[in-house]
């Protein structure tokens, strides 16, 4: 029933805009406010918070089903739970009532600020501070490739709290769009999700209250990393939606298109093609929903599962679009149709929240 009513929606609300969001690289705020008016935005935020209370695997089912037809989308629902996660994960009762009410009303969204310029796949060498003032922390740094930056009210930063002690010296504090002192760069001109703006984020002695630190001091960066274990799974859930958007679409040109006098879906070329991609996104999904179970229960596997389930969902994205595109032949490569957005979409997941080589090397750490 969510499937088919999430399909629904993304068919008729979500789909129509894809094209000219990806094309005039616009925030898509026709899905936003579809989303949100059926309380899709942010479906993991919990009923005492005035969320659904939905679990990880519905999260993931939403997700899969907005990026079907357009990626930029699925990263509402995405990032909102890897922006306010580690407020769920680590957070006083006071900040997770502060935060996650207007998050679940869809009066904002939620970014989550972790890389920076020099600290990409090595966020514990991130360089961004924060010195204790009294009642206050103040912030000074530079964050890099921010989703959704500009367009969320709601930013958790990491910052060095205790230089001396690496990893354990960081700290995870929520930032504001409003407070003194934060500023955002010009929107990344970017191949793929372009409706999804990301951007710099520019925290100029921004002093917010001590209460608006995440959990104890120094346990920012081990939060930081548990909700990786768990939003991973968005990601594979997102490459998983794109992947099997380009299946279909493939799927109904090739039963179209005629050459030598009938359709190129009669060929067994063509026909051993749509098999693998279909039987590779089924693998995906299976490894994406086991996953999201796992996540849900907070399996002690759930590192190794979260990491398996992104890597190989966003390489059989990556694969099955690209052979969509094949399939279309010179069609495929123009961009009256979906199927080129879908490919240029698919390559950022294999790149965040971890790329697929620090995946496997999570992977191989977390051997089950």
């Amino acid at each position: 029933m969510l499937r088919d009513a999430v399909r629904s929606l993304a068919e008729a609300k979500i789909a129509p805009h894809a094209a000219a969001v990806d094309e005039e690289a616009r925030f898509p705020r026709e899905a936003l406010d579809a989303l949100t008016a059926n309380d899709l935005h942010a479906v993991h935020v919990p009923e005492e918070y005035g969320g659904a209370g939905a679990d990880a695997l519905a999260t993931v089912i939403v997700i899969e089903e907005v990026a079907r037809v357009c990626a930029s989308s699925s990263l509402i629902p995405a990032v909102n739970k890897l922006g306010s996660l580690p407020v769920i994960l680590s957070g006083s009762e006071a900040l997770k009532k502060k935060y996650m009410a207007p998050l679940a009303r869809g009066e904002a969204m939620f970014s989550y600020c972790l890389s920076e310029p020099d600290a990409g796949s090595d966020a514990a060498g991130m360089k961004t501070r924060a010195v204790r003032d009294g009642d206050f922390w103040v912030l000074n740094g530079v964050k890099r490739w921010i989703t959704n930056a500009g367009e969320s009210e709601f930013y958790t930063v990491m910052a060095v709290t205790d230089p001396e002690k690496r990893s354990k010296g960081i700290s995870a504090f929520v930032v504001e769009k409003s407070d003194p002192g934060v500023s955002f760069g010009a929107p990344e001109k970017k191949l793929g999700i372009k409706g999804s703006p990301t951007r710099e984020v520019y925290l100029d002695n921004v002093r917010i209250p001590a209460d608006r630190m995440i959990g104890e001091e120094g346990t920012g960066f081990a939060t930081a990393m548990r909700t990786l274990d768990h939003t991973r799974i968005t990601i594979a859930a997102q490459a998983l939606g794109i992947a099997q958007g380009a299946l279909d679409y493939a799927k109904g040109y090739v039963k179209e298109r005629k050459q030598f006098g009938k359709p190129i879906a009669d060929f067994q070329g063509v026909q051993f093609m749509l098999a693998d991609m279909a039987m590779k996104i089924e693998a995906a999904r299976q490894l994406t929903y086991a996953a999201a179970a796992k996540s849900e229960r907070g399996d002690s596997d759930l590192t190794f599962q979260g990491a398996a389930a992104k890597c190989f969902a966003s390489d059989v994205a990556m694969e099955v679009t690209t052979d969509a595109v094949q399939l279309l032949g010179g069609y495929g490569y123009t961009r009256d149709y979906p199927v080129e957005r879908m490919m240029r979409d698919a390559k950022i997941t294999q790149i965040y929240e971890g790329t697929n080589q620090v995946q496997r090397i999570v992977m191989a750490r977390n051997l089950p």
